[in-house]
């Protein structure tokens, strides 16, 4: 595959993380305001590894939406299609440092306007991304699936990290519509064992994940397991796994970005599945230890 640019569509926002770590957040006293959004981190990472990335987002005219523009521009992230809503508010995740899936409360509004996004950057990438947050909510969900239908009949490649959250969603949830919609694009699949079990809505463990898992039919699926490593299979063959190195977690936030960054990294440089997978985790490996 040529190693042309990754187009992100979905939230740039702004997390206030505790100072502390905290199991929940009421016991969070002290926040830290930080540019986030699971797209703009993976794009940041992308960015960082040395792949271009482009992103499209929503975010409003305020003082948080300049800290999230301040950032990206001090990164040499190109900044010309994010869309600048004036009369709605960047949205705000609350959430608590954690070393394993932290606990989060989300002030929702800019993001979920995403606008029509432009037919050159569709032409001109390789992978097109979302993830199911930025597809909770219209009308930005009916934008992103615009754009992957659009992407998959010029023969790109979609992407999606299901980070699946139930409050997100709301009511009626028909996350499971969008996502077998999304399925039948042939996607790589990321998906993590906590969103496994949120959105099935059963306590899964890493066997009865994948057997689940096993009646999509994706290019390639992922599931992410914290410190049990990584299951992966590519569309058809059996399922494989690779362990995690031990780290001290000194942040677990954004993890989940920097290993699919690593992921679609090796990718698009053509590297096997296994290459790709070490490098996911290598990357991730770095980020929990606070060198990305």
């Amino acid at each position: 595959m040529q190693n042309s640019f990754v187009l992100a569509i979905g939230e740039a926002l702004i997390d206030a993380v505790s100072t502390e770590f905290v199991d929940n957040l009421s016991y969070a006293r002290q926040l830290e305001i930080k540019p986030g959004g699971s797209p703009a981190n993976f794009c940041r990472f992308l960015h960082q590894l040395g792949t271009p990335a482009q992103l499209v987002a929503a975010i409003g005219e305020d003082g948080f939406s300049k800290i999230i523009m301040d950032d990206m521009q001090a990164k040499g992230i190109d900044t010309k299609y994010i869309q600048v809503m004036k009369e709605h508010a960047t949205t705000l995740i609350v959430v608590g440092k954690s070393k394993g899936t932290p606990d989060f409360s989300a002030y929702r509004d800019a993001d979920m306007q995403i606008a029509e996004v432009d037919d050159q950057l569709i032409n001109d990438c390789s992978i097109i991304h979302s993830t199911a947050f930025a597809m909770s909510k219209l009308p930005a969900r009916e934008t992103i699936l615009t754009a992957m239908h659009k992407a998959k009949g010029l023969g790109k490649k979609i992407s999606i990290d299901w980070n699946y959250a139930e409050n997100i969603w709301g009511k009626p949830n028909n996350a499971d519509i969008v996502f077998r919609q999304i399925t039948e694009l042939l996607p790589l699949l990321k998906f993590s064992l906590d969103d496994a079990s949120r959105f099935t809505g059963r306590d899964l463990d890493a066997k009865a994940a994948i057997e689940w898992l096993s009646q999509f039919n994706t290019d390639v699926t992922c599931l992410t397991c914290g410190a049990d490593g990584v299951w992966f299979r590519m569309q058809n063959m059996n399922w494989d796994h690779v362990p995690a190195p031990p780290v001290e977690v000194r942040d677990s936030t954004g993890a989940g970005d920097s290993f699919w960054a690593g992921f679609i990294h090796a990718y698009l440089k053509n590297a096997s599945i296994n290459e790709c997978i070490n490098n996911a985790i290598s990357t991730a490996s770095k980020r929990l230890q606070g060198q990305l």
